[in-house]
């Protein structure tokens, strides 16, 4: 049997490059990630399929920039205590466009606090996030929600095992860039590939050319598919090909990939969100990175970051590297915070306007 913890020396090696360092469309992903890591592809392939099948990676995809194909929000969810439960479970499993589900938590009773239901949430272009947001508030009995679109992104990816010994205060040496969010269209043939290239992989399709029976799907060419899967690329529609870790949930061995994860918060000034952004996306220890207006509830924030970690204390200095860095660079914080996150479940958010359309006619049934 094959080792299957992320901690095993190969593993790690593989998974150190297979997390987020494969950028777009590739051909050969799994060849690209053997020659990156300096391992054999048939051990890539292996040792990929076996922890897949042991859940220590609970997907590998294609993974799309989701915000240019559907409008999308972080959500901060008031719900009732006695209810909160039942709604993480309904969003979760009846809503296919909620993505992470998370509940969380702060050290001290501050400004939002009591939003302690938090998801991601995209809508398919000509829906309404809003109405879709109303709709999710009757099922589960929410008594407010907050809709924070992003308006600029900094810092996309995971790389966990890569992120375990990074020290507080590693960071770019440049301002990590933002990218806008901005629509984009897709022809039905386009959405066609779209929809094979993003589903998940089972562990008999982990082999050196995963892409052929997905053109087949797709009902194209091999070439065609090739070609319209990198004009997606450099269209900015697809993101990494990943392999996703079961970081919250321990291993069938009881290994845990990461145990705290860690919404941090900024509220910086109108007029220096592009600038603070990119400060605070420059340190390696984030995932995620965004610009987003969360509103008088959470004191006006407007800079997001999310890091995990083993450590709750760690991961705390990793927030005062920053929080220092942002005042050797002049940028002035009104207020700060972290919410801790705790249960948690996630899923790749449903982008398809056809499946959105049989999803209102199921709920409203």
């Amino acid at each position: 049997m094959l080792p299957v913890e992320h901690n095993d020396p190969i593993n790690s090696k593989i998974l150190a490059i297979s997390e987020d360092k494969i950028e777009g469309f590739v051909r050969e992903p799994f060849l690209e990630i053997g020659r990156r890591a300096e391992v054999a592809v048939e051990t890539v392939t292996a040792r990929i399929a076996a922890m897949l099948r042991a859940g220590t990676i609970r997907r590998v995809r294609q993974t799309l920039l989701a915000t240019n194909l559907a409008d999308g929000a972080l959500v901060a969810w008031k719900v009732p205590p006695e209810k909160i439960d039942a709604a993480f479970d309904w969003m979760f499993q009846r809503d296919p466009f909620s993505g992470h589900v998370v509940l969380r938590s702060t050290d001290t009773l501050t400004a939002g606090s009591e939003y302690k239901l938090w998801t991601t949430l995209k809508v398919p272009h000509g829906f309404s996030l809003q109405r879709h947001g109303e709709l999710l508030a009757e099922k589960v009995g929410a008594e407010h929600f907050r809709l924070m679109p992003a308006k600029g992104i900094f810092t996309l990816g995971v790389g966990h095992v890569r992120r375990k010994t990074i020290e507080p205060g590693s960071k770019a040496q440049e301002p990590a860039k933002m990218i806008v969010v901005e629509a984009a269209e897709l022809s039905e043939r386009e959405w066609s590939v779209l929809l094979a290239l993003k589903r998940e992989f089972t562990p008999d399709e982990i082999h050196e050319s995963p892409w052929i029976t997905r053109a087949a799907e797709a009902g194209v060419a091999v070439d065609e598919f090739y070609k319209i899967a990198e004009q997606l690329t450099k269209r900015k529609i697809l993101g990494r090909f990943s392999t996703f870790l079961e970081h919250v949930k321990p291993s069938s061995g009881g290994v845990r990939v990461t145990r705290f994860n860690a919404l941090f918060h900024w509220a910086v000034p109108t007029g220096r969100e592009i600038e603070a952004g990119g400060e605070v996306g420059r340190h390696h220890i984030l995932t995620h990175c965004y610009w987003r207006e969360a509103g008088p509830h959470f004191r006006n924030v407007n800079i997001m970051a999310v890091a995990h970690g083993t450590d709750k204390q760690l991961l705390l200095e990793h927030k005062t590297a920053i929080d220092r860095h942002l005042e050797a660079s002049c940028i002035p914080v009104s207020y700060t915070n972290v919410f801790w996150g705790g249960r948690s479940e996630i899923k790749p958010s449903e982008i398809s306007p056809q499946a959105y359309r049989v999803w209102l006619n199921e709920i409203a049934a």
